[in-house]
């Protein structure tokens, strides 16, 4: 071999050899929503884009919505700890009695802010859950959506309007909300609220603003009720990433992922969430659709028909031996905690 092609040798292999470091982590990240839809669109793929940038392009998030990759909403939780993807965005909900502890942020009138909320919840969780209810993989973010509301192919004004109204509920908390309040509660993944709505299999759907668009649900219900002050109820999400994914890494890319992770992460995406409630709340308007928002006395006769289905989930805890009792005391110390200091 020539000095020459030695030299030239040595140069190609030193190119190549940054080439591939250059993109080091090839990372799937699986969930359920339409890539356009809110979430994926602005909280999911600015997290994915931030932590390639901080990379140097070393990570590579590759993003498969709608379930791509296989399987149901309901199997994310197992997939991400399986190692079917190596990140998963999903509502625990969807797997009814799994993470007992984060339901203390589904009760119904708890939550007055998305972000103030999401901060209470990773906070709890660090303090409570980590070690225990999220021990299988490595929570990148835990937040809320901004508040719930009714939407339904009649209205709803008062408790009694909901006798006889199949609605759909994204949690076990909130279908015993709704059966509480004489709805007949249906538990089924938001994916599926647009073909039950259009079938008949359901009259209406509980979720907020801000997935109304991707679901089309404002052309397939024209009626809609909002509650004055704290939420009816709120649904919490987990960003989760596989332990051995996460392991593997590098230490400089370990300190990529956590830099994007944790509380102010599930802050932004708790308020980013909200945030879009407001657009979405537009397009129901345009369509011409009755928007009811409760006053504060309208709203009081609910909060009081609630407080069972608070009290039963507390006693319901208590008897499990996961300290309902502490749970709902202290994340309601911390979301007033941070409702102020927003």
């Amino acid at each position: 071999m020539t000095m020459t092609y030695r030299v030239l040798a040595a140069v190609l292999a030193a190119s190549l050899g940054a080439a591939a470091s250059a993109q080091d982590v090839t990372l799937r990240l699986h969930q359920f929503l339409p890539a356009q839809a809110n979430v994926p669109a602005h909280i999911l793929d600015v997290w994915a884009d931030q932590v390639e940038a901080d990379s140097d392009g070393r990570i590579k998030i590759e993003r498969y919505p709608s379930m791509q990759l296989g399987g149901s909403p309901p199997q994310l939780i197992d997939q991400v700890i399986d190692g079917v993807a190596d990140i998963i965005w999903t509502l625990p909900g969807y797997t009814p009695g799994r993470f007992p502890q984060l339901e203390v942020f589904e009760l119904p009138f708890i939550s007055p802010d998305a972000e103030a909320t999401s901060r209470a919840f990773w906070e709890l969780a660090e303090q409570r859950m980590m070690d225990t209810d999220f021990a299988a993989f490595k929570p990148l973010g835990l937040w809320v959506h901004g508040p719930g509301v009714i939407h339904a192919n009649r209205p709803v004004v008062e408790i009694a309007d909901l006798d006889g109204l199949k609605l759909r509920g994204p949690t076990r908390v909130i279908t015993n909300l709704l059966t509480d309040l004489g709805a007949t509660a249906v538990g089924m993944p938001v994916p599926a609220v647009p073909e039950a709505l259009s079938r008949g299999v359901i009259d209406g759907a509980v979720i907020p603003w801000e997935v109304v668009p991707s679901l089309k649900v404002q052309e397939l219900v024209s009626h809609h009720t909002e509650f004055d002050g704290a939420a009816l109820y709120n649904a919490t999400f987990i960003f989760a990433m596989n332990h051995n994914s996460y392991n593997a890494l590098p230490d400089d890319l370990k300190a990529v992922i956590d830099a994007n992770s944790g509380l102010e992460f599930s802050a932004f995406a708790g308020r980013t969430q909200q945030d879009y409630d407001a657009p979405a709340r537009d397009l129901a308007v345009t369509a011409g659709n009755s928007i009811v928002t409760l006053t504060p006395e309208q709203t009081e006769a609910w909060r009081a028909a609630a407080q069972s289905t608070t009290a039963a989930w507390i006693a319901e805890a208590d008897a499990a031996g996961i300290d309902g009792t502490g749970l709902f005391a202290a994340a309601t110390a911390l979301i007033a905690k941070h409702a102020v200091s927003d």
